[in-house]
């Protein structure tokens, strides 16, 4: 098989990037062992720039027109709505049956196996191949691009996980340098269900506990999706009993899907790039499923990768990386940190309530179209 690029992963990072790569010349492949529409804990809410570049790949999936966020918390509520247009709540299954029929149309081959081993020399990329245990075809190309996912195989294998620890040089004869740990970084997870019940607005939803957050996203007319993000690993049931306005509202609702979970939710990178493999995705590095900006950075990350290849320059893919992320790394990680002590989680609706141009811009600044 004459390729120009292996693509390790076929979520909707790993399609796009398929897309974006014909879209530019190039022939794609994608390997990708789970068949069918691939669901996994997310929030579904895609910001108004992520529906952009979905609609620029020609990818128009169904789902729920979303103006605006809304935080909520003992009987406060602050509201922005997006100025860069509407946003969308769609479901994750939703999307990726989109994203791959617009693959299938183009023309790209998706294979049914999982990468094994990847190894490189100066002129291109070997990646090994099973299938449930048993040998697949191994490829090469020149370039491969891995969207396998927050605990992506790939980068562990290429050694670029990153731990909490933090390298201090020392003074100048002193003998070099020194590595102490980092603050004990918040472990955070996530769970999702959705709910047959008709949208009670047309914003995400945001209920801020004491220990964790709750988002409400519609995804069409008669089905919403409720997602917890927290510090405890409590079941689902138990984590909604901190929202009793939520639960409420949900009280006989019907279930439709059944929990789904992810995290640690933060994962860290020490570089994007290593020789002729880039990370695109979760798989390159995240902070928090705060702010719901992951699909829309991961369509971010697939152009900015295929664009790098496409130029010959894989370390342009850093500084391209750097700058998309940027914003959602500043304002995420801030708001994380800001929010971990009990008592600045309980001022923050009210905050926000009483300074609305301050968390209008802020999630605007989200919710723009990535650079």
């Amino acid at each position: 098989m004459s390729v120009d690029v292996i693509v390790i992963g076929g979520g909707p990072v790993g399609l796009a990037t398929a897309l974006y790569a014909v879209r530019s010349g190039l022939s794609p492949v994608v390997l990708e062992p789970r068949a069918g529409s691939i669901d996994k804990a997310c929030g579904e809410g895609l910001m108004p720039g992520g529906l952009q570049a979905l609609a620029g790949l020609g990818v128009d999936p169904d789902g729920h027109d979303l103006r605006g966020i809304r935080y909520v918390a003992r009987g406060r509520v602050a509201e922005a709505d997006f100025t860069a247009g509407p946003g969308r709540g769609i479901r994750r299954t939703t999307l990726h049956a989109a994203l791959s029929e617009a693959v299938a149309a183009a023309g790209v081959e998706v294979l049914p196996f999982g990468a094994t081993e990847v190894t490189q020399d100066d002129t291109g990329v070997t990646v090994r191949t099973d299938d449930s245990g048993d040998d697949g075809p191994t490829l090469t190309a020149p370039w491969a691009i891995a969207a396998d996912g927050l605990h992506s195989p790939t980068r562990r294998s290429l050694g670029l996980d990153r731990d909490h620890t933090t390298v201090r040089r020392l003074p100048s004869g002193s003998g070099g340098v020194a590595r102490t740990a980092d603050a004990r970084p918040l472990r955070r997870y996530g769970l999702r269900q959705h709910y047959g019940i008709r949208p009670w607005g047309d914003h995400v939803e945001v209920h801020w506990g004491a220990h964790g957050e709750a988002y409400v996203t519609p995804v069409a007319d008669d089905l919403v999706g409720v997602a917890v993000l927290s510090k405890q690993r409590n079941p689902l049931s138990e984590s909604l009993a901190e929202f009793p306005e939520l639960r409420d509202r949900l009280d006989g609702a019907p279930v439709v899907t059944s929990v789904r979970g992810a995290g640690p939710l933060r994962q860290r990178t020490t570089r994007r790039v290593a020789g002729r493999v880039l990370l695109a995705g979760d798989a390159s590095g995240y902070v928090d499923a705060l702010t719901g900006e992951g699909i829309s950075l991961g369509l971010a990350h697939a152009r900015a990768a295929v664009a790098a290849v496409v130029a010959d320059d894989p370390q342009s893919y850093e500084r391209s990386w750097r700058a998309a992320t940027r914003r959602y790394t500043l304002l995420t990680h801030a708001l994380v940190q800001v929010t971990r002590p009990a008592w600045t989680r309980r001022l923050l609706v009210p905050a926000a309530a009483t300074l609305p141009p301050v968390f209008r811009g802020a999630v605007n600044e989200l919710a723009r179209p990535g650079r």
